[in-house]
């Protein structure tokens, strides 16, 4: 039995009923958005590290809007795949993403936690206007993640899709739940070991038929 049969069977015998999704930069990369740690993770022979800080956009705010704008035109051309489009069935379901993109939004889901921000929208920052996401060495806004802490603690299902599982504080998420866990990632993952499954698969091949099991019964 493959660790996909296993945590469906798992959920049928279940019956989850409050479920959070947990998403990285993997549940968009099939909608074609480059993730920062991956071959496509380089700009301009610079990585996402070099350019996504308070100091780096002090010393060239125009450099570091370039890439932003770069990036929004990668997005706005993009749409929701089918790992998307599977987590916007389930209306009662918390989405907490690590994503910037706004693509779960797109997709029809209505109660999503956005970690790190959005890059649609902006803030001020000195003599300029910044993207609202949270930067390398910022902190996380502190309603959110005690918002996203209580929900994956009082989960029945935690669902971690595509996420490396090394950026914290978002990757100690999982270790708050002790119920059914399931990861969904192609390579093992910082967080693998911490759940109950870990189904190496791509999340636009098995979100969906994780969501079908989930709604049987409804």
């Amino acid at each position: 039995m493959s660790f996909l049969e296993q945590a469906l069977e798992a959920i049928r015998r279940t019956k989850p009923r409050n479920v959070v999704f947990f998403t990285g930069a993997g549940v968009s990369a099939e909608s074609g958005i480059p993730t920062f740690r991956g071959a496509g993770g380089l700009w301009r022979n610079f990585r996402a590290e070099d350019l996504a800080t308070p100091t780096a956009f002090a010393r060239d705010p125009q450099l570091g809007l370039e890439w932003y704008e770069w990036r929004r035109g990668l997005i706005r051309a993009a749409e929701p795949n089918a790992a998307h489009q599977a987590i916007a069935r389930m209306a009662d379901a918390l989405v907490v993403t690590q994503n910037v993109d706004g693509l779960h939004a797109r997709a029809g889901s209505c109660n999503v936690i956005e970690l790190h921000g959005n890059i649609f929208r902006e803030r001020p920052s000195g003599a300029h206007m910044r993207p609202d996401v949270v930067w390398f060495g910022e902190m996380l806004p502190a309603d959110a993640l005690e918002r996203a802490s209580e929900a994956i603690r009082n989960a029945d299902l935690l669902l971690v899709i595509g996420t490396s599982g090394v950026v914290y504080p978002a990757a100690g998420l999982v270790s708050l739940h002790d119920g059914l866990s399931i990861e969904i990632n192609p390579q093992a993952s910082g967080v693998s070991s911490a759940c109950t499954f870990a189904i190496p698969m791509t999340a636009a091949a098995a979100t969906p038929p994780i969501v079908d099991a989930i709604l049987e019964d409804e």
